[in-house]
């Protein structure tokens, strides 16, 4: 696989990897299943392209389109919290509606931003070209994202969300409002999903009403080969799997496609990544197999060296 091409796999996992917290965030942190992903990237994309053809200043869009998807989970999370509606139906309901939205926000099924400035064009220095300034623009975000996330759940509000989503009855007996977490939890998650939307379609020079096709797939396999990689207990470490789990999974989805002994092709997208999915989530049952082969070892190994003797 070539270096343009190894570059731009890094590009889109840097993306994802945003794609990756936010789902970690709702999934992991306040166990919401939430699927409001598929409609929430797109939105993302779809109001920061339809404003920066207006005329708008690209950091300015990619702001209002953040604010769209944080909306887009309060939606979620209030038809759950308020409505008493099932956390999956609800969220199903939201990106359905989406769908809509984005063609109503947008005008059309797709927008070009080829002629049109980005956060990227904004931000060149140096006469570095794009297929190196995007990955260190899009590797700067992610990390001050996941720094922000990090600082965020060691504060007293985010302990409590947290706590929330672990022990809601627990969390509520200590007087903690867990509805009004739960609506914060997942405005943030989706605001950060939008964000990934945003750049995503800066980064490739359009937007497209069927880009969020398979959006919430893409960030659990991250979040999924990230733990199984990078199994941790510290949050922070856990962040930063979720982030490698985006890139390796792009790097093994490009990887798989360039590679001609294999013959796979475009159409082959999907199959590569059921397959990748598939993988990352035996994995660690047979790591708990194997660990159970020898059980006296793991748990009292002391234990064992005594009956030898």
């Amino acid at each position: 696989m070539s270096l343009i091409a190894s570059l731009g796999a890094i590009e889109i996992g840097l993306i994802f990897g945003l794609v990756a917290l936010g789902v970690f965030l709702s999934f992991r942190i306040i166990n919401f299943p939430d699927l409001t992903v598929d409609g929430s990237f797109p939105l993302g994309g779809a109001v920061a392209a339809a404003l920066i053809v207006a005329g708008w200043n690209p950091f300015a869009a990619t702001a209002a389109a953040i604010v769209a998807g944080a909306l887009s989970g309060y939606l979620t999370a209030w038809l759950n919290v308020r409505l008493r509606i099932m956390q999956l139906l609800a969220s199903i309901l939201v990106m359905i509606a989406l769908y809509s939205v984005n063609l109503r926000v947008m005008g059309k099924p797709n927008i070009a931003l080829i002629d049109e400035p980005t956060v990227f064009s904004l931000l060149e220095f140096g006469g570095l070209p794009d297929y190196l300034l995007k990955p260190l623009v899009l590797l700067a975000v992610v990390v001050a994202a996941k720094v922000l996330i990090d600082l965020f759940f060691a504060s007293e509000v985010g302990l409590a969300m947290r706590a929330t989503g672990g022990n809601p009855r627990m969390a509520r007996s200590q007087g903690i409002s867990t509805d009004r977490l739960t609506v914060w939890g997942l405005a943030l998650s989706n605001g950060l999903v939008a964000l990934a939307g945003a750049l995503f379609v800066q980064s490739q020079g359009g937007a497209d009403i069927s880009m969020g096709i398979g959006t919430i797939v893409v960030g659990l396999a991250a979040v999924i080969i990230g733990e199984t990689i990078l199994p941790a207990r510290s949050l922070v470490i856990t962040t930063l799997a979720c982030v490698l789990g985006a890139v390796l999974y792009r790097f093994f989805i490009a990887l798989a496609l360039n590679s001609d002994f294999i013959g796979l092709k475009a159409q082959d997208l999907n199959l590569v990544t059921a397959v990748l999915v598939a993988f990352a989530l035996l994995v660690p049952t047979y790591k708990r197999k194997l660990a159970g082969l020898w059980p006296g070892v793991r748990a009292n190994p002391t234990h064992v060296v005594k009956e030898a003797k």
